[in-house]
């Protein structure tokens, strides 16, 4: 069979949780659960690596605005940690180039990566905690699901992937008004936090 939908159901919970997938995929692996893994995801220190930077981004995801900072800088890696992921899982199997695997990947991580990080900029526009643990814990518990469902039915979890990344992708248009909130209120916070005289005219001789 195809290792395709693995794939693509991998980049899209990289784009949430590149960290987790890597752990998940890398332990499924390492126990015999699936032969679609490659060794370089079995290997102790890439576990014991991706396990605590899960921890790290388990913290970091919950607490409002340092959720957006995270999200910021992992737009980069997560796309990058999906196409890696996609290009490991197809070199292992042989029945897709690893090139095409590695820009299915990359693309499906960064696009719900940016589904991700403007549900949150949205979400961080209410003045109380509970809803950025709420959403990090569904995010938390869809990686996980997903993830594990594709091992044993890869077909069936893509679909649900393509589905949840289309359904993503329309929630940020109707979100689109407060994520531009929370832009204005960012910007906002950093003019305040600049050094008063910062960035204005010269002083006259």
């Amino acid at each position: 069979m195809s290792v395709l939908p693995l794939v693509f159901t991998s980049g899209w919970a990289s784009g949430i949780n590149a960290y987790a997938v890597v752990l998940l995929l890398g332990l499924f692996g390492a126990t015999g659960l699936t032969d679609e893994v490659p060794g370089s995801l079995q290997r102790t220190d890439v576990l014991v690596v991706a396990g605590v930077l899960f921890l790290c981004e388990a913290v970091a995801d919950k607490i409002p605005y340092v959720d957006s900072a995270w999200d910021t800088a992992h737009t980069v890696i997560r796309p990058v940690a999906g196409a890696v992921v996609a290009a490991l899982l197809a070199g292992g199997s042989g029945s897709l180039p690893e090139l095409a695997a590695g820009a299915v990947g990359g693309s499906t991580a960064l696009m719900s990566h940016l589904v991700k990080a403007g549900t949150r900029m949205a979400v961080n526009t209410s003045p109380e905690p509970f809803s950025n643990i709420g959403v990090s814990v569904l995010e938390d518990l869809g990686v996980a699901g997903i993830i594990t469902f594709a091992v044993f039915h890869p077909v069936a979890a893509a679909v649900i992937a393509g589905v949840l990344l289309l359904l993503g992708l329309l929630v940020l248009v109707f979100l689109a008004s407060r994520i531009r909130r929370f832009l204005r209120r960012r910007a906002r916070r950093r003019e305040e936090r600049r050094p008063a005289g910062a960035g204005g005219p010269w002083p006259h001789g």
